[in-house]
């Protein structure tokens, strides 16, 4: 990163009203361009406090650039909490605010979009607010995967029906209902409609830490979804929507990347991994063989068979429901759906395996089978990054 002036200390208040909260850990590439959109924000008072997770690059030294930025140290975390969960409890603890932000180092913030996220917070009645930012694609693995992913996403976990749920829940509590018989969980189906991205989440802060913040899910994989099942249960209302208008990411730079990230998400985030992989490559061979019917029938002129392509043009609107342009959902169509196939049964056989890999940390699934119970994801350093189960190059 060039060297530059310091920016400008965000506004000061003795009680700020949100507390944005940045867990890093070996985030150079990002970090700067993330801080330089939050001191930025406008309209309300807020501080930052970034958690430096045992960076190793120059993660540390960028946040604290920044005036006005305080910049801690999580501490050893607990025996069986994951790292991010460790750094987001060591902010909370030092925080001042009734609101707190947990937002990632690769976040980028438009201008202004903190004030609003605050009223919008607060317009909806929501105790936890969540953005899916909007996902910035560069390399040719993004275009092809991030796609279809976040389409297979919208489709698993709609926002509206998270809305709705987390709705219904608040309503049955204040009617007096216990948070196991609310009309959202009347069936197994919509009991698992509970959703929130880790990379933007606005929480009250009374409600936070009346059910134990991320303390209460220190053993997850996948905090983000576990804290809003957690809001939910209780009978809070939960607030999820796509917030391209507030936030964007690019959450993988490189195929090495986005492949160990999802193969740590996807088998807890989709419950049939090896059906969904199957239908994935049932889809794509369809697709091309549609397509490849149509265009012989225009070659021959046998019109009827370019019907087929309508197949293609169903495959195509499934995707473009995740916010990417047309051209990353073309490309997502001609090559994207093989390869989520490949990572959905990569997670699985990880997941089954008892060990999944990040950011340099091994954390224990708790397998079906192993000596470990299910809750413990312990996590230790690990010298290396290996490949396991399946292999590709990078």
């Amino acid at each position: 990163m060039m060297d530059r002036p310091l920016p400008a200390a965000p506004p000061q208040s003795p009680i700020p009203e949100v507390s944005i909260i940045v867990p890093a850990r070996n985030e150079e590439a990002s970090l700067g361009d993330c801080l330089e959109s939050l001191t930025a924000q406008t309209g309300v008072a807020f501080e930052i406090i970034v958690v430096d997770d045992g960076s190793t690059d120059r993660t540390r030294a960028i946040a604290q650039s920044f005036a006005g930025v305080r910049v801690i140290s999580p501490g050893p975390a607990h025996e069986n909490w994951t790292g991010k969960n460790n750094a987001v409890v060591a902010g909370a603890k030092e925080a001042h605010a009734n609101w707190l932000l947990f937002t990632d180092a690769d976040t980028v913030h438009l201008p202004g979009s903190l004030a609003r996220a605050l009223n919008e917070a607060k317009n909806e009645r929501a105790d936890l607010l969540s953005y899916s930012p909007d996902q910035v694609v560069v390399t040719f693995a993004e275009r092809a995967v991030m796609p279809v992913i976040f389409a297979e996403l919208a489709a698993h976990y709609p926002p509206r029906k998270v809305r709705e749920r987390s709705l219904g829940q608040s309503s049955g509590q204040s009617s007096g209902q216990s948070s196991g018989q609310s009309s959202g969980q009347s069936s197994g189906q919509s009991s698992e409609i509970v959703a929130a991205n880790g990379q933007y989440i606005l929480v009250r802060r009374a409600a936070y830490d009346a059910l134990g913040g991320h303390a209460a899910v220190a053993s997850e994989i996948l905090e983000d979804v576990a804290l809003a099942r957690l809001f939910c249960s209780a009978g809070l209302r939960v607030y999820f929507r796509y917030g391209g208008d507030a936030v964007r990411t690019r959450m993988y730079r490189n195929w090495a990347q986005l492949r160990e990230g999802w193969t740590k998400n996807l088998a807890l985030l989709f419950p049939q991994p090896e059906r969904l992989a199957l239908q994935s490559l049932f889809l794509w061979f369809m697709a091309w063989a549609t397509l490849a019917i149509a265009a012989s029938g225009a070659a021959s002129q046998h019109f009827v068979r370019i019907g087929f392509a309508a197949f293609w043009l169903l495959v195509y609107r499934r995707i473009r429901v995740a916010h990417f342009a047309t051209a990353n959902n073309l490309v997502a169509m001609a090559f994207g759906l093989p390869i989520f196939a490949y990572l959905l049964l990569r997670s699985e056989k990880a997941h089954a395996n008892g060990q999944v890999l990040w950011k340099g940390r091994a954390y224990s699934t708790g397998a079906p089978g192993r000596s470990k119970p299910a809750e413990m994801q312990a996590a230790k350093p690990i010298p290396r990054i290996e490949n396991q189960g399946l292999k590709t190059e990078s």
